[in-house]
């Protein structure tokens, strides 16, 4: 029997990186998943090799429309929801609070933080209709820890962090939990040459991490199934990192000791 087993997942953000993981790994513990993205091709390819266990539906988490749309094909092929994970999420290249654009600010607020906002407003009434469920919101360490040259995405992602915790509030009576998920420095393609420009950031991440290297997204995955999960019963309004020890505090190597 897998943990997921009977239960059904909708997956935002789910045609490749950390989305793609979480619906693999959901499927392979026994959930059936619905995968949303605005890459129709990726997504439809993902949810393909995942056979009658997973469904695509096109998404745009800034619209209310592309949501309900989503639900409704959930509710058609799968019958119900009991999962829901926010993980649809963007970045621009760093640069200054001075050089940011405020219809760049405003994109990074739409899709990140408004983006989780619908998450949990437009799912909700399926949840309850199941009799309670498991919403986990993808933050970043970014949310917990400023990161000089990122305003929109650090400022969004603290958003989320807190979002999740007034939903957890606001919501634990109806049997829904809520958590967030800061990620550290993962391998994928925010971090890969080709996102921001042909730099590489995952060697320049990996030696300031207390691990010494970047994750892989299934050890982010193996932490979002738990909290999807029955196993994860008493916990809601939780901040979860898997950072490798980024946010524990300052990273000295064993170099600088006297």
């Amino acid at each position: 029997m897998g943990e997921l087993d009977g239960k059904v997942a909708l997956v935002t953000g789910g045609a490749r990186g950390m989305g793609e993981a979480f619906a693999r790994l959901f499927v392979e513990r026994g959930a059936r998943v619905v995968l949303g993205d605005l890459d129709d091709d990726e997504g439809r390819a993902v949810a393909g090799s995942l056979g009658d266990a997973a469904h695509y539906v096109h998404l745009d988490v800034t619209r209310e429309a592309d949501w309900q749309r989503a639900l409704e094909q959930t509710r058609a092929r799968f019958g119900s929801l009991q999962v829901v994970v926010g993980n649809a999420g963007m970045s621009p290249p760093p640069r200054s609070i001075e050089k940011t654009s405020l219809e760049e600010y405003r994109r990074v607020i739409e899709v990140n933080q408004i983006g989780c906002f619908l998450t949990v407003k437009e799912t909700v009434p399926l949840l309850r209709e199941a009799g309670g469920g498991s919403i986990v919101l993808i933050s970043s360490t970014a949310g917990l820890q400023a990161v000089s040259g990122l305003a929109p995405y650090a400022t969004s992602k603290a958003a989320v962090a807190q979002l999740a915790k007034v939903a957890a509030l606001e919501l634990a009576r109806s049997g829904i939990r809520v958590n967030s998920v800061h990620p550290g420095p993962i391998d994928t393609r925010m971090n890969q040459p080709g996102y921001w420009g042909d730099y590489d950031t995952r060697p320049f991440l990996a030696k300031g991490n207390p691990l010494g290297r970047v994750a892989a997204p299934e050890e982010v995955a193996r932490v979002v199934a738990f909290l999807a999960s029955d196993q994860s019963s008493y916990c809601t309004g939780g901040a979860f990192s898997v950072d490798g020890g980024q946010t524990a505090g300052v990273f000295l190597s064993e170099k600088m000791f006297s």
